[in-house]
């Protein structure tokens, strides 16, 4: 009886550089189970529970209603303040509650990754993701807003989907700076909060960008949160105006942020598992 051939195992190098892309469809259940288990635990054990995605944002409306429109009396168009403001918050919320979830991400799945072999990048990403929850609770706000001041929205609302995939790809990009940033400097998760609390009142949130002078425009549209929040206003407020070249401005930002982040991410997320 002839014997069997040994089996042979072949290590390739370089295979997992080539598989990478694909390997990240082949752990999309690993994806889809850090998505679900992020949005069980955030609100395990709270009193009001995933009510706070709304009251987080309504009370933040409030305030900048009161400082922006009441006392500093700055303009909002033919559209009632608050909705003004909410336009601009449901954006922000979502920025700021995915660049802080993906600060923590890699450090809070240390023991996951240090283990077991799958693209790093399902973690930041499955925190931006995770963020979407959030932002879809916050949207039906906006649609009771809508209804209480009897306000129609434009109808380049149909464009939303467009300023959402840009709001996507900002936090993404800027989300894997930072995820791989903490790994290597634990300090990160100490600027990050500080930086996302100055954030908000750089960006036209409680304000509309028409109040920055013309000359400073553009080099305010460096900021990415700029483009994304005027697109939403543009979309939705019937009267907003949309300033074009500060869009572009935006939309490449993001685009070089998104890229990098993707290329520092892949440079040094070989050494995760020894640095976490």
């Amino acid at each position: 009886m002839a014997m069997a051939a040994p089996l042979e195992i072949i290590i390739e190098p370089g295979r997992a550089e080539r598989e990478y892309w694909n390997d990240l469809w082949r752990y999309r259940e690993l994806f889809y189970f850090l998505a679900w288990r992020d949005i069980l635990v955030r609100y395990k054990q709270t009193v009001v529970g995933v009510a706070w995605t709304v009251i987080r944002p309504l009370l933040t409306m409030a305030v900048l209603t009161v400082v922006f429109g009441t006392i500093a009396r700055m303009p909002s168009g033919n559209a009632p303040y608050p909705i003004m403001v909410f336009c601009g918050m449901l954006p922000w919320q979502f920025l700021s509650t995915a660049l802080s979830e993906c600060g923590n991400s890699l450090i809070v799945n240390a023991s996951l990754i240090s283990k077991v072999y799958f693209p790093r990048m399902t973690v930041p990403a499955s925190s931006v993701v995770t963020s979407l929850v959030d932002f879809a609770c916050a949207s039906l706000v906006l649609l009771l807003l809508l209804f209480w001041y009897g306000y129609v929205p434009s109808g380049r609302i149909v464009l939303l989907p467009l300023f959402m995939l840009l709001m996507f790809a900002t936090a993404l990009g800027a989300g894997l700076w930072i995820a791989a940033l903490t790994v290597k400097y634990r300090d990160v998760r100490v600027v990050v909060p500080f930086v996302v609390q100055f954030g908000l009142y750089i960006s036209p949130v409680g304000f509309t960008s028409a109040v920055v002078p013309d000359r400073w425009r553009l080099l305010y549209s460096l900021n990415p949160a700029v483009g994304v929040i005027d697109g939403f206003r543009w979309a939705v407020l019937r009267d907003a105006t949309l300033y074009w070249p500060g869009l572009v401005v935006s939309t490449v930002v993001m685009c070089l942020m998104t890229w990098s982040g993707m290329r520092y991410f892949r440079r040094t997320e070989r050494t995760f598992a020894d640095v976490i």
